[in-house]
């Protein structure tokens, strides 16, 4: 059974590795708001479990194993945000704290309840790919919206980050998940783009634009 720290630091190790099998101590430090000495003697644990390889000043190495422990974290967390949404009407901005700490609740069948009475959903309310229970990422062929051209088209189908100031800004500009959205400009100076979705148009700025995630239309 995983400790409410050692499940933290394992959501934090599975968002500073997707891409990678490394992670530095003081990455570690900065994201958990906790210092070195700590983060080191915590990695010391986890390499008595086989969740990592660890020596001092060097490079984090994550095992196999520590990837899918972090993964059933995430999709504790996930799972939960995508129930608080479908089944108790919780808006997309109001899950993740809440989600917070229903994720430390160490009970896999509850977890597994919830999987199937969400019929097994890939992605959580931002978009984001919730793991299996073998802690296997769903892919999702996503592109940034910054990367389509003038006239092209996506489907907007995640976020990168979901703050809360950006969820309440999507909702101001009524930009919801499975939006076609059309790209009518970039504006070469500073890069917002004027994008067209729902029978409306919107300036979003290069920031915002940075975050959402689209299936490109060919």
């Amino acid at each position: 059974m995983t400790t409410l720290t050692e499940e933290n630091y394992l959501k934090a190790i599975y968002h500073l590795t997707k891409d990678k099998d490394t992670v530095l101590v003081n990455e570690l430090s900065r994201m958990l708001g906790v210092k070195m000495p700590s983060v080191n003697s915590m990695m010391k644990k986890f390499m008595e479990k086989d969740w990592v390889h660890f020596q001092s000043y060097k490079p984090i190495v994550v095992t196999p194993e520590g990837k899918k422990r972090a993964a059933l974290v995430v999709r504790k967390h996930r799972l939960t945000e995508m129930f608080l949404v479908e089944k108790m009407g919780f808006a997309w901005d109001e899950v993740h704290e809440i989600a917070e700490e229903i994720e430390h609740i160490n009970s896999e069948a509850f977890f597994e309840k919830i999987d199937h009475l969400l019929n097994f959903p890939k992605a959580d309310p931002h978009g984001s790919p919730i793991p299996d229970k073998e802690g296997r990422v769903p892919h999702f062929n996503y592109i940034r919206l910054t990367e389509l051209n003038n006239g092209e088209k996506g489907i907007f189908s995640a976020l990168s980050e979901a703050p809360v100031e950006l969820l309440n800004h999507l909702d101001t500009i009524a930009l919801s998940l499975g939006a076609l959205v059309e790209v009518l400009h970039v504006e070469p100076f500073d890069g917002s783009t004027t994008l067209k979705y729902a029978a409306r148009t919107h300036i979003l700025s290069k920031v915002v634009c940075e975050r959402l995630l689209v299936e490109r239309i060919s």
